[in-house]
């Protein structure tokens, strides 16, 4: 594009309301917050329970999964005693493989949401499905999933950005020759990079075809602790910082109200937005593939900075505008460092800030180096903190990286001790993958970039992969990780940890 054809500012994506029960999203109301439950839907007490403990911590809906008769009947209980209990918060259905689970939960929950990858247009299903909606004025959600894209999108596209776009685009296209607008649309990855390209190429796509429907963020199989929260910023906050998203979820392999208050602190983060930035020319970048600006190869934190990086400091209260308008109207394509300066005492809320306002940078290629101003903190947390933001926006990868799926009531293990027990093993490795998976319905395609793969086969049992083919099926749990560990020594990848 010529000069003056582009400004960087922020504008809310404009996007129709949607009733989820007493939950309305869309049409420029705050972004909603909600997370998942991983108790058994089967148990009515233990969900009704974590139903309330989310609820407590702020989220306005919840998500349950219904991948059998059992569980999908029982959410009328569920509902019932939520109900009972006071709250109002939004019920939610999740359903993979099994379309009849959609029809059943249709008559209870709020509502519900259906993996494209496998369910289908051609046979009518959706048709049943969207007219059991209308009729109780349920929600359907299009929950795309990188890893679990159908055979025909995957032929065509593969497992890209745009395969993910499509997939979401010819279900939207069923909904609108029915006329059914109470939709909300997703497309979740494991990867930054995917993740944060298919929704743009998605919006791209709804725009062009007059659809307002609105949109759920959301990065998948994020991990725990610090990482996980700065790879979920950096995903959802991209988006957020172009002004798409109308709800979100903070996926972390914890206990599931732990993720409200990452939710809602990006949330409110984004809602003073203000500063518009002329572009004099935007063709070094592109919303939906990434270009590299400079001959930088590995970007930089602050401590390696050499005196030829041209340092672009922030001073707005829409930093990601600012700066990416700052890097495209440099006359040289000279070595760019971006810069926030943040005043929070918490650690762990400059990182959700830092990697929010910056990683969309990296992703799109544009920075070369990361410098986090906030003198409360030591230079060594801060370059801790930068080298997690450029691993979690896949330029430059220093630590192991777990793909790890929060877990839901499908999974068949405890996930939670088993990621602390594989990270206390592997954490000292270097530039590796490794996918700790609750079940088979994401698990092999979401952690398909994986090295390796740690997935619940069975109640205690454990299959390993290493990529995508599998190793060993129905592994005792309490011989996996061993197992796992073996597997990396037998392929040369494995070096032993240092004594301090």
């Amino acid at each position: 594009m010529k000069s003056e054809e582009i400004i960087f500012g922020y504008r809310r994506r404009p996007s129709r309301e949607v009733r989820i029960g007493c939950v309305v999203i869309g049409g420029g109301r705050p972004v909603a917050v909600q997370s998942m439950t991983n108790t058994s839907t089967a148990d009515t007490e233990a969900s009704v329970e974590q139903i309330e403990r989310i609820a407590r911590a702020g989220a306005e809906i919840v998500r349950l999964t219904a991948q059998g008769r059992r569980e999908a009947e029982n959410l009328q209980n569920i509902v019932r005693r939520v109900r009972e209990k006071g709250l109002n918060t939004a019920i939610v259905a999740d359903i993979h493989f099994v379309p009849e689970m959609a029809m059943i939960t249709a008559q209870y929950v709020d509502k519900v949401r259906i993996n494209p990858g496998n369910f289908r247009t051609s046979n009518g299903e959706l048709e049943v499905l969207v007219e059991l909606c209308r009729k109780r004025g349920v929600a359907l959600r299009i929950g795309v999933n990188h890893g679990s894209l159908s055979k025909h999108i995957f032929n065509e596209w593969g497992d890209t950005p745009q395969g993910m776009a499509a997939s979401a685009m010819e279900f939207l296209r069923q909904c609108k020759r029915m006329d059914f607008g109470d939709v909300v649309v997703s497309m979740k990855s494991s990867n930054t990079r995917v993740m944060i390209y298919a929704y743009r190429l998605l919006v791209r796509a709804m725009d062009a075809e007059g659809m307002d429907y609105p949109v759920h963020l959301g990065v998948t199989e994020a991990g725990d602790g610090i990482e996980a929260r700065i790879k979920s910023a950096v995903g959802i906050g991209a988006l957020l910082a172009d002004g798409i998203g109308d709800t979100l979820r903070v996926s972390l392999t914890e206990p599931p109200e732990n993720e409200v208050p990452v939710g809602q602190l990006l949330a409110d983060y984004f809602t003073p937005r203000e500063g518009s930035f002329p572009v004099s020319d935007s063709s070094a970048w592109s919303p939906v593939e990434y270009r590299r600006r400079s001959d930088v190869a590995v970007p930089l934190v602050h401590d390696e900075l050499t005196p030829d990086f041209r340092l672009l400091r922030a001073a707005s209260q829409n930093p990601t505008a600012e700066l990416r308008a700052a890097i495209l109207n440099l006359a040289s394509r000279e070595p760019v460092a971006v810069s926030c300066r943040y005043d929070d005492a918490d650690l762990e809320t400059v990182a959700v800030k830092a990697a929010a306002d910056m990683g969309s940078l990296f992703i799109d290629g544009l920075a070369d180096g990361i410098v986090i101003e906030a003198p409360q903190f030591s230079s060594e947390q801060l370059r801790e903190v930068e080298l997690m933001i450029l691993q979690a926006s896949r330029v430059r990868f220093t630590r192991t990286e777990y793909i790890a799926c929060p877990s839901c009531g499908r999974t068949l293990y405890d996930i939670e001790s088993a990621l602390a027990a594989i990270k206390a093993r592997t954490s000292h490795l270097r530039d590796l993958k490794i996918g700790v998976m609750g079940c088979i319905v994401n698990g092999p395609g979401e952690m398909a970039d994986a090295d390796y793969g740690y997935v619940g086969a069975a109640p205690g049992r454990i299959t390993l992969y290493r990529g995508r083919e599998i190793i060993e099926r129905n592994i005792p749990q309490a011989e996996a990780l061993d197992r796992l560990v073996e597997l990396i020594k037998a392929d040369g990848r494995w070096r032993e940890p240092k004594n301090d």
